[in-house]
Formats: C-alpha cells, structure tokens, sequence
C-alpha cells in the first residue's frame, strides 16, 4: 500500500460570537480564532487517513514543514510500514532540529499513518495497539481567563457539564483562588502556568499555591528542559509537578523520568512524534510508577491519538485532557463528545472518525 498524497488543511474556527473566551481567550483579545493543523494522508488502494499537528500560530510554519520536507519523504513509500518510515524521516531531517514545526508535521503524518493502519485492519486503533477501555475519563481544560469573575463563571459551567477535574491555565493568585472558591473543595483542581518561572520563583508561588490544594502544578518552570529544577520543585513544593508537553523525544522522556521530576508525564501526540512515539511513553513511564496524562489541547486527530493511546496503554489514573472551548464548530461535528466527564473511545476503524467535511470547507483557509 503506497502513499500517493499527503495534504496539510489548516482550519480556523471562530469562538462564537458574544462568548466569553472570543474576549479573554489567554487573558487578552489576541487569539479571535483557534487555528488548526489537519493533515490528510491518501494511499494507492483508496485509504484515507488523518493526523493534526500542533496548531494555533504555528499553523503557517508546520504546514511549511509538511509540504516542503515531511511529505516527499513519504510519497511513494509503504503506508503500512510506519515506524520504519518514520525513523527514516527523522534521521533525514534532525539536522533542521528536534522539535516545533518540524516535529508538528512529522507528528500529523504519523497519526495518519496509524489511522490508515486501523482502517486497513478493519479494527479501532486502541485494538491495534494492544487492548482498549471503552471509555475514559476527561478534565476539562480551560483558556485563560485572568479576571477572576470570568474564572468563576467558567467553572461553574465545567462543573454543571459533569467535569469532576479541570485545569486552569492562570498566573494570577487571585483568578486561581477564585477558582478554588467556586469549585469547593470537591473538585480537582490543577494549573498549567507554560513555563513562566525561575526555581526560585516557582518556589515562592508553590508558598501560596499550597493552601489551594492543586491536583498537579503544570510546567512551572523556564525554560522547560530544566529537569533538575521540575525534580528540585517536586521535592521541596510541596505540590505535585506535571510536565511533557514541551519534551520532543523518547531520550528526553527518559531523562525527565529518571531525573524524578514529574508526579505526571504528559506526552503531546501532535507534538512528538505522533502515536509511533506516544505509545513508547506509556511502558516508560511504568517503570517509574508515574501516570500518563496525555496532553490534548486538540479537537482533532491528535486528540483521537490521545484518546486510543490511553485506552490500550493507560492505567486507571490516565486521563483525556479535554479543551473546554467555547467555539462555532468542532472537527468532528455531534459525532465526538464527552458527557458528564467521561468519554466513549470511538469503535470505528482507525481512529474512528473522519474530520467533518462541511467543517473543513467552511473553516478552511490557505
């Protein structure tokens, strides 16, 4: 079975109008839309499959990448021989770099490959990989907010949806308290800050963070690779450390690990390297006795990626990161969903459901 095309389809969806987050989204009005990266992967014997890299600003610069260095690589090559295939794309191309655009297209590739492979099969893809839960628990994953009024009314309808975990994206002491205040003691909190903070920093903000009794604190540290001070910050916080979505290879997971950094690992699939390198993740992280909590800011493929890598591969801690935005439409339209905090892992071939082709006409832009 051989690749005859690989085509990169960015989409940009609107937060609906008069929304909340279409005025705060990242505590400024900056970010009207949430950019996508589709990548569409078509085999001679008429199999289609679909992948996402890492969107938002970085859509021009991964599709670049996709078009003009993954995908002539691939065309011409064994669909069913990923792995392989893969590999030889890194090698070909580590001298541009490890990680960011690169490592985006060469992730939506992957996971289109794996979805060609599950469709070929005639089997879901978490079958593929080995085994597969029916359905998984999720966390909604809220924008940034900043004014703490907005924080607490964005809580407040994640709890009546059902969510028992959710994740805020604040810096403020203030916007976090106020989350604290309105979600009661019953709910889960947990903070991703995106590499703000010194060591030293980080330390004094876990001082005031810790009354606020925090699931995870999530990459609290600049710059990112800094693993002996995530390890420094988990032994001495006081509050669990998650971290991940910014580590690029199988090398460095394994270097964050032993370092005893992470109270949670969280491997982002349209990040490093699609499934091939994702599922590698999971039997890693067991030897160290840490859960996988897969980063999925994604409405897409690399959410469907999560959510199947999770089902075969996941411990009963595992959880789907699940993006609470309010926007005009999704990827997969009514046909993915979460319901009072759970999440049913399509049973399709593949990845078990194709992006909605109105959406992609609609949405789609050049």
């Amino acid at each position: 079975m051989i690749i005859i095309g690989i085509e990169a389809v960015p989409l940009r969806i609107p937060f609906k109008a008069g929304s909340k987050s279409a005025s705060s989204a990242w505590g400024d009005s900056n970010l009207p839309a949430a950019d996508s990266l589709l990548v569409k992967v078509t085999t001679d014997q008429g199999l289609v499959g679909w992948g996402e890299a890492f969107g938002f600003r970085a859509v021009a610069s991964a599709k670049l990448a996709v078009d003009q260095l993954v995908a002539p690589l691939c065309i011409g090559k064994d669909a069913t021989r990923i792995e392989p295939l893969m590999l030889d794309v890194q090698k070909k191309l580590h001298v541009f770099g490890r990680g960011g655009a690169l490592a985006f297209a060469v992730s939506a590739v992957d996971i289109a490959l794996w979805d060609i492979a599950g469709k070929a099969a005639n089997t879901p893809l978490c079958r593929l990989l080995g085994g597969g839960a029916d359905e998984l628990d999720c966390y909604a994953s809220l924008v940034r907010y900043s004014e703490p009024s907005l924080v607490r009314a964005a809580v407040r309808q994640a709890i009546e949806a059902g969510f028992r975990t959710l994740k805020l994206h604040e810096l403020d002491l203030a916007a976090i308290r106020a989350a604290r205040e309105e979600a009661g003691l019953d709910i889960d909190l947990t903070v991703d800050v995106n590499c703000p903070w010194t060591l030293h920093e980080a330390r004094r903000m876990a001082e005031e963070l810790n009354a606020i009794d925090l699931k995870w604190l999530e990459e609290p540290l600049w710059p990112p690779e800094n693993f002996a001070g995530l390890a420094e910050l988990k032994r001495t916080g006081g509050i669990p450390i998650a971290a991940g979505e910014n580590v690029y290879t199988l090398m460095d997971f394994e270097r964050l690990l032993a370092a005893d950094a992470v109270d949670f690992v969280q491997p982002s699939s349209a990040k490093m390297g699609g499934i091939s390198e994702l599922r590698r993740i999971f039997p890693l992280a067991a030897i160290h006795n840490i859960p996988v909590m897969p980063h999925s800011f994604y409405d897409g493929p690399g959410l469907l990626a999560a959510i199947h890598a999770t089902a075969a591969l996941g411990t009963t801690d595992s959880m789907i990161e699940w993006r609470w935005f309010d926007l005009e439409a999704t990827i997969y339209g009514d046909a993915l969903h979460q319901k009072r905090g759970r999440i049913s892992v399509p049973q399709g071939p593949g990845l078990g459901i194709d992006p909605d082709p109105d959406v992609i006409r609609t949405y789609g832009w050049k």
